[in-house]
């Protein structure tokens, strides 16, 4: 047996009247037609805004725009810097150009992709040639790695079982996990050390 459902309240409907983009005859029609037991109080708030929005204003004085706009730089400078992904709107063939130029399998690229890399472990040479390789910064680049920079995607599979996620693993294990030779693989990691 499910739960009765209550009909919403007199300030609800009237609060998300208050906060309709456009409170015109439309939206105010609409909500008489859904809620008719507030009709009198939906026309009363509606006669309010549209006076509201009729009152002429008076200009802003110079001093009162200052303020604004002094206020809206704070802002701006307080907001954090958003970093462009460079994964974001590079389509595949870009992805395996990308694998071509560092000599590595494709399956690392996807790893770095989705956030499976321990940024530590990985030589600031190679990162420099990635970054290259994406036509970003290494600074973007590096944000971009950084745990917890943006959630990981959940990936579909045709399995039994979901899949499991097993954490972040270092660069070293990532090429041998990917079949990298050892020769090549020390090669990657010559800046490491």
């Amino acid at each position: 047996m499910s739960p009765a459902v209550h009909p919403p309240s007199r300030e609800d409907v009237l609060g998300a009247f208050a906060v309709e983009l456009n409170p015109n005859r439309a939206t105010l029609e609409r909500y008489l037609r859904a809620y008719p037991a507030y009709a009198v109080e939906l026309i009363d708030l509606s006669r309010e805004l549209a006076r509201d929005i009729c009152e002429d204003e008076k200009p802003l004085s110079p001093a009162d725009q200052a303020q604004i706009d002094k206020a809206w730089l704070q802002h701006a400078e307080a907001a954090p810097k958003t970093v462009t992904d460079p994964f974001t709107n590079a389509p595949p063939h870009q992805l395996r150009e990308v694998a071509k130029r560092l000599d590595v399998p494709r399956q690392i690229i996807t790893a770095f992709r989705e956030h499976r890399v321990i940024l530590e472990t990985v030589p600031r040479q190679f990162l420099e040639r990635f970054a290259d390789s994406l036509n970003c910064s290494l600074d973007t680049l590096i944000q971009t790695l950084a745990p917890g920079s943006r959630p990981v995607p959940a990936r579909s599979y045709k399995a039994d079982g979901k899949p499991v996620n097993e954490g972040p693993v270092s660069f070293e294990r990532l090429l041998i996990d990917a079949g990298v030779p050892a020769d090549k693989r020390s090669q990657l990691l010559a800046d490491a050390e």
